[in-house]
């Protein structure tokens, strides 16, 4: 190996290296977290004696965690994925949306309480809890719930 070999391969590592580190650092919906959210608000519901379906989704949308509790409807397992969707991608409460007036036949857009947008506490849009199988008050309390026992915020601090 010769001295310009060893130069050019440095030079190289450097530029690779330059690359990497040039990639923002962006908090991310972990699963841990997720879990938590779901699994404190099925404690919270049945330790009300209800019974509700919950979706924990990233801001692109994407499922990162769900469940129901036993003799849970599909149509309110259903709801919970469309109010997670809507929260998520929005970052807003799907009670803030129906304010908002959508038409009724826009995609991916709930206009039902129980939709809930997930933060940090610095303002980050993590993604969105969708719970359904309450009154809709119920839902979002219990989104909420959940939300904050995993240390962050529902609604953009």
């Amino acid at each position: 190996m010769n001295i310009r070999s060893v130069i050019i391969g440095t030079a190289l590592l450097a530029t690779a290296h330059a690359a990497v580190v040039a990639q923002t650092l962006r908090p991310a919906l972990d699963y841990a977290s997720a879990a938590t959210i779901r699994e404190t608000c099925l404690a919270w519901a049945g330790e009300r004696g209800m019974k509700a379906a919950i979706a924990v989704r990233d801001p692109r949308g994407m499922l990162v965690a769900y469940a129901h509790l036993d003799g849970t409807s599909t149509a309110a397992g259903e709801a919970a994925l469309w109010k997670s969707d809507s929260a998520s991608r929005f970052g807003a409460a799907t009670a803030d949306l129906a304010k908002l007036n959508p038409p009724a036949n826009m995609p991916a857009v709930a206009t039902i309480r129980g939709g809930v947008p997930i933060y940090t506490k610095d303002g980050v849009l993590l993604g969105g809890v969708g719970v359904s199988g309450m009154k809709s008050e119920d839902d979002a309390a219990c989104a909420s719930a959940g939300i904050e026992a995993a240390g962050l915020v529902p609604a953009r601090p």
